[in-house]
């Protein structure tokens, strides 16, 4: 593993030249994917400023140009017209001013009226590398680039720790208010989200205050990526708790998790109708961000970052990595949450591929269980052996991943054992492969889990033990991997 220092990591990206040969040498790697978004070169982490504006889906990520490493970070920005076919656009917001002279950090995006308004956390350092998150703001310019506004809207609090970030920003019909969601920490180091609002969205902005979520007030670290939702009548929060360990995700201390309940904005508090789960239960999904100006009262659209903030992959070496996850539309139906890949997806299939068990590169897999036990693991050698297995427990109803038969492992000291439990038995799997991501969808939605794999040229088949019927889809490539800064 290569040993960054500060400068390299904080380097100032001055010319598209400088990165033109690695983006050339990445592209020829065998896990670059071909209808996920993956970063141009270096690292991508967060998704930001996702919304719908003048019918185009905008989308950005944290991206660090130079290598698979956190460094200083920028906006980089794709679009598409249909959530599946992106198009890269190039540098979305730089670090170019003092208020974001060490990274443009992770923030949202809304559309109002006939502009497209962008919120982030500046990340400015002074001398002795003090930080002071600043949240700024940015407005779509003519030439298809945000532009800054001159001055951050306000600075951190300081009755709260230092970790203030990610506004998210919200428009309450009812209030006819805009609120901003921040991700906070409290100083005796308690995760939190605290409230702005104002009916301008480039002024006026005021504390409201911290939100209350009774029985989470000491949950985690620090709460990153707040989000809320309404759908079809019930409120959804959604958030990345950090610097804990939570129950049946091994020594990882970065979850995505979500509650639903109810949203008071006059006392600024949410009551959960229960206990938390786990937005995905892989090993690797973090920092999801919904989509704004969705326009439909019954779901929501969300992407993920697969990956995690302290985990290392195997195309490290290669100087890149990370990736988007399948845009998901999601849905409150008898008040549980279900996840499904939005519809577009379903017109990348182009074929059925043999049922000889091998594995196309890039494809769809539906596996429907008949009942009782099964194995179906991925990524094995010719003889069954090896891989991502997945092994259903039909008395227990739990899914169990195991990635430790994977010739390429990474990430093994947070674990490479991990369950997906399910109501009501294992009906259905619906798994996107894309050469060094995969995907599963349960029940219709019922549970996900995402991962990143790295098989060898010879962990190229699946293997499957039990009641299930499979069908297997070659998919299109949807993704453009042009070089563009």
């Amino acid at each position: 593993m290569r040993e960054w220092t500060r400068d390299e990591r904080y380097r100032v990206l001055k010319s598209a030249e400088e990165i033109r040969e690695l983006h050339e040498r990445i592209s020829k790697s065998v896990y670059r994917q071909t209808y996920h978004v993956q970063p141009v070169t270096g690292l991508s982490s967060d998704p930001n400023g996702f919304t719908y504006h003048k019918g185009v889906w905008h989308l950005f990520y944290q991206w660090c140009p130079w290598g698979a490493v956190h460094g200083l970070k920028y906006w980089y920005h794709v679009t598409s017209e249909d959530l599946v076919h992106w198009k890269n656009e190039g540098v979305g917001l730089s670090p170019d001013r003092d208020y974001d002279n060490k990274g443009t950090h992770s923030g949202s995006a809304i559309s109002a009226g006939d502009d497209l308004y962008f919120f982030y956390t500046g990340n400015h350092r002074d001398e002795n590398w003090v930080r002071t998150p600043w949240t700024c703001a940015a407005i779509l310019g003519a030439d298809g680039r945000p532009e800054k506004l001159p001055e951050p809207l306000f600075g951190p609090r300081d009755d709260y720790s230092e970790h203030q970030r990610d506004p998210k920003v919200i428009y309450n019909e009812e209030k006819d208010m805009y609120y901003i969601l921040i991700g906070a920490q409290t100083l005796d180091k308690k995760g939190t989200i605290l409230i702005y609002q104002s009916k301008e969205l480039l002024s006026g902005w005021k504390f409201a205050g911290q939100l209350k979520v009774p029985g989470f007030e000491s949950f985690g670290g620090m709460w990153e990526c707040p989000y809320i939702v309404n759908i079809s009548g019930k409120d959804l929060l959604i958030f990345s708790p950090q610097y804990t360990k939570l129950p049946g995700r091994a020594e990882s201390t970065n979850h995505n998790v979500y509650l639903i309940g109810s949203m008071d904005y006059d006392t600024l508090t949410f009551t959960p109708d229960g206990g938390y789960r786990y937005l995905d239960f892989g090993f690797d999904f973090y920092a999801a961000q919904g989509a704004s100006n969705v326009g439909d009262p019954d779901k929501a659209i969300l992407i993920g970052w697969i990956g995690l903030p302290d985990n290392h992959y195997c195309t490290e070496p290669e100087d890149w990595e990370g990736s988007m996850g399948l845009p998901r539309e999601l849905r409150i139906r008898d008040g549980k949450l279900f996840q499904t890949p939005v519809s577009a997806v379903y017109g990348l299939r182009d074929g059925e591929a043999p049922a000889d068990g091998t594995l196309p590169a890039a494809c769809e897999i539906e596996a429907i269980f008949g009942g009782g036990d099964a194995d179906f693991n991925l990524f094995t050698k010719a003889d069954g052996t090896g891989g991502l297995t997945m092994h259903y427990d039909a008395a227990r109803g739990v899914c169990t991943f195991d990635k430790s038969g994977m010739e390429n492992r990474c990430n093994v000291e947070i674990g490479e054992v991990l369950e997906m439990p399910l109501e009501n038995g294992l009906r259905k799997l619906d798994i996107f492969v894309d050469r060094s991501t995969v995907e599963y969808f349960a029940n219709d939605g019922e549970a996900t889990f995402s991962a990143h794999s790295y098989p060898t040229k010879d962990e190229f088949h699946y293997a499957v033990k039990g009641d299930v019927k499979v069908t297997i889809w070659k998919l299109k490539a949807s993704v453009r991997d042009d070089f563009v800064v």
